[in-house]
């Protein structure tokens, strides 16, 4: 043995070719920390210092390459001096060169996915040979950064600057194909065969018939563009990757001005440039917001994954109600290989939940995502019926009917009877508290809610709600199928609205409040899209339709009279009184023309604002900043009570809630966390300033002991 660490070994193979090994010792993925760096130097040291050594093997003991670095470390050094930061990479950034500058030739043997950090090691070697099922790729821009460890200097000289923006603006992972197409490795195959492959080629280095001393010095030179094709090179994708981006997200365009920076340098110094503009980055909020968004998204999976061993394996499913909803779980489950049975009274109701499920799997097919024998499959797993016949074979039967608990009570109630006694019934309520439809049921530890968010195929999250006699097993049961059908589940407990419906009632009373102090709603949209939501509120409220706000509305209202209870005419009673209920129906705050491609587009309705003029009690001068504290400070302040109430459990899982629910701004980082970056104790200010608009902008007592104790929701 040449070298044994705990993240990395060194061993002699054959005829002086050593294999260089990723295993990280109790984890089961190899990723980029201070121990595999620190064993990376000792490894790097040992094999320079070893003359017997005529070439290198990267390989992983595990069936991932290396997933990156490890980002659990990224808050810590996110938290240095912008010197520290810098220092720290280069640092690293030495062992990666000092091994591509090896006397040796070096072969990296790619078994599985090598992101971040991971590729950025395959591009130091000389050679990449890809296994079939393996995919590489640089997503650091998803975090708000860019490739820090010569991502940004080695691609664009490997493969050519616009095939290297495209993978590093883009940040998405690439089959073996679509890399060996750019030249990003040297050869794809069949993972059987990928140490024998890396093999041969290593010997054929050594032996002189490649000459690996020239394959490297590309990656050690400047690049080779003159200065007219590095404008057109640079200007005409940072304008493109700028409008794909948007203004809040800054590191793919940051990532291309690196490149350009560095493009008259050789790797040195082009590698310094990439420092500084990491460290510029990583400083953001955007980048803070977006590492805080990934490690939350890891602890619900982790809290999903809690629950498997309580869970009960649900082999058939059962969708009552069809149409849009229904035909949307029904796809869902069929499509990730859980057949489900979709029933419903009417037979249009059938017809409409199949012409959904058959035109999501043909969009599928169309873009390469679905073959069409898998189509068919997924189509032959949705078995449409009118009768409960085979609902005695039913593991789980989800309830998609319409939102009025007498009806729902009765559905449930009637469906129980005729299920297995330990099938789980779960209601896709949005709204309706699930102990009270649990009233209806003898077996009440047996049900709970499971939340679908419109449209089902799009939305990852789905809230799983415990009423207050649900069962453990039933809600883990619930959880595995929603895990199952590829969403993100998140338990809450009940009440009004649950989380997600909760917090977003709150936000359409601040948009009415703002209606009736004079703010015209195209204005309103306009800013809430600027602040970084994909549809403003007028516009958001016309998707979900005005009849389901109106009646969302009056439920929040009786939950919680204190704050959400108004006799005041608002904007959506206007609407509502006038039938325009938004998109279903072609006229809302918008009026609605189908385009080229058949789909609504809005367009400004002068008789909109006739009808909203009497709504407008008094004319007030708002900013467009006034016009996002009215309707964030709501919007936040309850998601505090959520918390508060134990409705949810953790600060992440109530940000990831909104995230994935309603589509909060990803790189502010949901509520609770916007709140922190604004700080708690100038957010407490904030929302007092705004005190004389009613009590949904009253903070809580605890977050006032928050404020002066100087505490945040992340510490």
């Amino acid at each position: 043995m040449i070298y044994e660490g705990k993240a990395i070994t060194v061993k002699a193979l054959e005829s002086g070719i050593v294999e260089l090994n990723f295993d990280l010792k109790g984890e089961s993925v190899n990723k980029f920390n201070r121990l595999t760096l620190n064993d990376l130097r000792q490894a790097v040291d040992a094999i320079k210092a070893d003359a017997s050594v005529k070439g290198v093997i990267v390989t992983s003991g595990k069936d991932v390459f290396i997933v990156g670095a490890d980002i659990t470390e990224f808050v810590d050094n996110f938290k240095m001096s912008d010197e520290e930061l810098v220092a720290g990479n280069l640092q690293a950034n030495k062992i990666f060169s000092d091994f591509e500058d090896l006397g040796v030739p070096t072969v990296a043997a790619i078994n599985g996915i090598a992101l971040g950090g991971g590729f950025e090691m395959c591009m130091a070697a000389d050679y990449r040979v890809m296994s079939t099922v393996a995919k590489v790729g640089l997503p650091e821009v998803k975090l708000g950064i860019y490739p820090g460890f010569g991502g940004t200097v080695r691609l664009p000289r490997l493969i050519g600057v616009d095939n290297a923006v495209e993978w590093i603006a883009s940040g998405k992972e690439n089959r073996a194909e679509d890399a060996l197409k750019v030249r990003a490795v040297d050869a794809v195959v069949a993972p059987q065969q990928l140490q024998a492959a890396a093999l041969d080629l290593i010997k054929r280095a050594i032996s002189g018939e490649l000459d690996y001393k020239a394959k490297r010095q590309p990656k050690l030179d400047k690049l080779k563009l003159n200065a007219i094709e590095q404008m057109m090179a640079f200007e005409t994708s940072k304008g493109f990757v700028a409008g794909q981006a948007g203004p809040n997200y800054p590191a793919p365009v940051e990532a291309i001005k690196t490149i350009q920076k560095a493009a008259n340098f050789g790797r040195d110094k082009a590698i310094e440039v990439e420092a500084a503009g990491f460290v510029k980055l990583a400083k953001t909020s955007v980048a803070q917001s977006l590492v805080g968004l990934f490690l939350s998204d890891q602890e619900l999976k982790k809290k999903a994954k809690a629950y498997d061993k309580q869970a009960r394996d649900v082999k058939l499913a059962a969708v009552l109600g069809a149409g849009i909803m229904g035909g949307g779980i029904a796809y869902q489950s069929a499509v990730k290989g859980t057949p489900i049975l979709m029933k419903d009274i009417r037979e249009e109701g059938i017809q409409m939940g199949l012409n959904e499920a058959s035109k999501l799997l043909g969009k599928r097919v169309e873009k390469g995502r679905l073959t069409p024998a898998k189509m068919a499959e997924a189509l032959n797993a949705i078995r449409p019926t009118m009768s409960y016949g085979d609902f005695g074979h039913v593991d789980i039967v989800v309830e998609a009917v319409v939102e009025n608990p007498k009806i729902k009570q009765s559905v449930l109630a009637e469906v129980e009877g005729l299920v297995r006694d330990d099938a789980i019934i779960a209601s896709n309520t949005s709204t309706i508290s699930i102990s009270l439809l649990a009233q209806a049921l003898k077996r009440p530890e047996n049900f709970c809610g499971m939340h679908f968010f419109n449209p089902v195929h799009m939305m990852p999250l789905v809230e799983v709600i415990r009423g207050e006699k649900t069962s453990e097993t039933a809600i883990a049961t619930t959880v595995a199928y929603a895990k199952k059908m590829g969403k993100s589940p998140v338990v809450v407990n009940d009440c009004p609205g649950f989380l997600v419906n909760r917090v977003l009632f709150p936000y359409f009373g601040g948009f009415a409040r703002a209606i009736a102090h004079g703010v015209d709603f195209v204005r309103a949209d306009k800013v809430m899209e600027k602040f970084g939501w994909p549809m403003g509120p007028a516009y958001l409220m016309d998707v979900v339709g005005m009849d389901t706000g109106h009646h969302g509305r009056d439920v929040m209202a009786e939950g919680f009279p204190d704050r959400m209870k108004d006799d005041t005419r608002t904007a959506v009673d206007v609407m509502y009184d006038a039938n325009r209920l938004g998109q279903k129906n072609g006229k809302g705050f918008y009026a609605y023309e189908m385009d080229k491609k058949g789909k609504p587009k809005k367009v400004v309705d002068p008789q909109s604002y006739e009808l909203l003029m009497p709504v407008v009690s008094e004319v007030r001068e708002l900013s467009d900043e006034d016009i996002i504290n009215y309707m964030m400070i709501p919007l936040c302040l309850e998601t505090v009570r959520c918390l508060e109430d134990d409705i949810v459990e953790t600060a992440a899982e109530a940000d990831m809630g909104l995230i994935y629910g309603i589509g909060f701004p990803p790189f502010r980082g949901g509520a609770l966390r916007y709140i922190d970056s604004i700080g708690v104790a100038e957010f407490v200010a904030l929302a007092d300033k705004y005190a004389d608009l009613g009590p949904l902008y009253h903070p809580t007592a605890k977050l006032r002991e928050m404020a002066v104790n100087g505490q945040s929701f992340y510490g």
